[in-house]
């Protein structure tokens, strides 16, 4: 049995299943790479379910882009405003309980400056809002895919985004979730400084 009373013959349907060999292999690339700013992908195991399933081909990830010393990401609230937040990088800990931090790859390089990493990210958080997250059509991995396409050309590893899979598979799963899966801690906190911020404007003294 698994420690949450799950049976160990439990079956997953086929759509879930990757090749084992898919699953973790991209090394992080040495970041010589001149002047140009390398653009690291940092990927999350998430709950308990990836220490039965990553064996045997399945898993559910978060993962978060890394530029400048900052990694941004996405995740789910109810509000009309951006999704998108920061943490430090491959800091699970900012994440939640939930999160844990699984391994890095450099997806490519980019020639945008920092002040221009900050401005795309501000620009995606518009299509990225917090209302719009969507288990299998906007999660998070959807938005690190967007943003290493525009920093350097280059999509993210497919099986990242087995989030998505399980979601077409199980259509109700979302509603399942656990809260800390779609909102993780660093963006309940980022929601609540906008929320203050936005309440100063409103009344202000």
């Amino acid at each position: 049995m698994f420690s949450n009373g799950l049976p160990c013959n439990l079956s997953f349907p086929s759509c879930l299943s990757v090749p084992k060999d898919e699953i973790g292999n991209e090394e992080l690339l040495p970041a010589n790479m001149g002047t140009r700013e390398p653009v690291i992908l940092n990927v999350y195991d998430m709950y308990w379910i990836n220490e039965y399933t990553t064996s045997i081909g399945l898993g559910v990830f978060h993962s978060g882009v890394e530029a400048f010393g900052t990694e941004f990401a996405y995740g789910g609230h109810p509000f009309p405003f951006t999704g998108v937040f920061e943490i430090s990088p491959r800091d699970h800990d900012e994440l939640g309980d939930q999160f844990q931090f699984r391994q890095s790859i450099q997806i490519g390089c980019t020639d945008f400056t920092y002040e221009e990493v900050r401005r795309i990210v501000e620009e995606l958080g518009n299509q990225f809002r917090g209302d719009r997250y969507h288990l299998m059509n906007n999660n998070c991995n959807h938005f690190s895919g967007n943003l290493t396409q525009i920093l350097c050309g280059q999509e993210i590893p497919s099986w990242v985004n087995r989030l998505a899979h399980f979601s077409s598979c199980v259509p109700f799963l979302q509603r399942c979730l656990p809260k800390e899966w779609l909102t993780p801690n660093a963006l309940q906190q980022s929601i609540s400084t906008i929320q203050e911020r936005e309440d100063s404007d409103t009344n202000p003294l």
